[in-house]
């Protein structure tokens, strides 16, 4: 590990470096978010039938698919990541420090992919006025898209605000080594700031954090989400109270996976491994295997619970989830990595970043494949036969995966432009890695006080 000690000048790296491998990954995002939005065109054109998606059995054997399964994923990844950061600040997590403001982005980056999804999945984008926004007040009593856009609004409102408090504080102190180029951005950011207002913006940040940790497995991930399904009598294959904590599960794994890869890439790009320790992504392999753990008990309960309840919707539908090819493989990917995760806390000698990173990719790939199957499998089997007899298959359609490879495009995106703009690692945590603690005891007092 290095000893080098940080320094505010390598933060503010990205900002000031441009590579001829930023362009390439740029150029490749891009690339992936357009193929989606021309994917997109297209499906505006000629209607939804064009991914395949329709009635249960006669439009193809689902009415949702990728797109919601995706939808849920993503949501999973921003409510993780934030609830990630939150843990940091409040739990006194200093060592992952480094990594709080890349999961804030990872929030806003998931939440945005994932309201693109709602707009992409309604079929006419117009549907957003006349039916969310025109008919709130009557719509949101009944309606499950509308609680969607209600939490997911909310939460982005949150979460903006969340890092915007913190960026004052850098953006003020780095303004002299921060491009000029950039001056009107940088003057709304820090507009009406004072030195003075930096205990009120700790404790505001505190108090932000607490409310995201409360409100994780009541209005989040762990509530509003799964509540939407697990509450459908008409659905044995999504009914349960254990939908809650499996989906925060999910959404804790995901992010934890999400954070790591994109951790990995900024610590190889641009030479911090002095900031980015490898204590770091040890200290995140075992937060993934916790949870991991967590979410394989959570589906043991669920299957189980199907299995043996008897000859009935819901002993159908768990045995249709077990025997499906796609599940046992997601399932093996995630105990396989579980595996390793506890095998390399009995052998460290097991650990490496590539093998973390490696651990994080089939995590990641294992939640989306389960979380499409949880929303395609759902409709297979309910306690109404009425498509029983008619055939029809689903299997995502090309523009289905051109919206997977374009969301990913688009909070990658983000990262390569926010990256440019303001440092992605708080100068806060340089600062605590210096052991230079004036900032942090002077705002710790004023809790102690309260």
């Amino acid at each position: 590990m290095s000893t080098k000690e940080p320094t505010e000048a390598d933060i503010l790296r990205p900002i000031n470096t441009l590579t001829k491998k930023y362009f390439i990954l740029y150029g490749i995002a891009a690339l992936a978010l357009v193929a989606f939005l021309v994917g997109w065109a297209y499906q505006l054109q000629k209607g939804l039938v064009v991914t395949g998606l329709g009635d249960w059995g006669s439009g193809g054997g689902s009415t949702w698919g990728l797109y919601i399964g995706a939808f849920i994923w993503w949501v999973g990844v921003a409510h993780g990541g934030i609830i990630l950061s939150a843990a940091v600040r409040l739990l006194g997590m200093d060592r992952y420090m480094p990594i709080a403001r890349i999961a804030e982005l990872t929030t806003i980056g998931g939440l945005s992919a994932a309201g693109f999804y709602i707009l992409v999945h309604m079929g006419r984008p117009d549907r957003m006025v006349t039916s969310v926004i025109g008919h709130y007040h009557i719509t949101v009593n009944n309606s499950p898209l509308v609680w969607d856009v209600t939490v997911i609004t909310a939460y982005f409102v949150l979460s903006a605000t969340y890092l915007a408090l913190t960026l004052r504080y850098d953006v003020n102190r780095l303004r002299d080594q921060l491009p000029d180029r950039f001056e009107p951005i940088y003057k709304i950011m820090t507009i009406g700031y004072t030195k003075e207002e930096d205990k009120v913006i700790d404790r505001m940040v505190w108090w932000l954090a607490a409310a995201v940790i409360i409100m994780a497995p009541l209005l989040l991930h762990g509530g509003v989400i799964p509540w939407l399904f697990a509450l459908l009598p008409a659905m044995p294959a999504w009914t349960g109270g254990i939908q809650g904590p499996m989906f925060l599960s999910i959404a804790l794994m995901s992010a934890i996976g999400g954070v790591t890869i994109i951790s990995y890439a900024f610590r190889r790009a641009y030479d911090w491994d002095h900031i980015i320790t490898d204590d770091i992504f040890r200290g995140l392999l075992l937060w993934l295997g916790f949870f991991t753990l967590l979410f394989l008990w959570f589906q043991l309960q669920f299957v189980l619970n199907g299995v043996f309840l008897g000859p009935n919707a819901k002993a159908i539908s768990a045995e249709a989830k077990l025997a499906h090819p796609l599940y046992q493989i997601a399932m093996f990917l995630i105990f396989s990595t579980l595996v390793y995760i506890f095998l390399q806390v009995i052998r460290p000698s097991l650990f490496s970043k590539k093998r973390a990173l490696l651990a994080s990719g089939v995590i990641l790939t294992g939640t989306l494949t389960e979380k499409v199957l949880f929303v395609v499998e759902g409709f297979k089997h309910p306690v109404f036969d009425i498509y029983a007899n008619t055939p029809g298959t689903y299997f995502p359609s090309l523009i289905e995966w051109a919206s997977l490879a374009g969301t990913a495009g688009l909070v990658a995106l983000l990262f390569l432009n926010v990256s440019k703009l303001v440092p992605v690692v708080e100068l806060h945590a340089v600062e605590h890695m210096r052991g230079d603690h004036a900032h942090g005891d002077e705002a710790t007092e004023p809790e102690v006080e309260a």
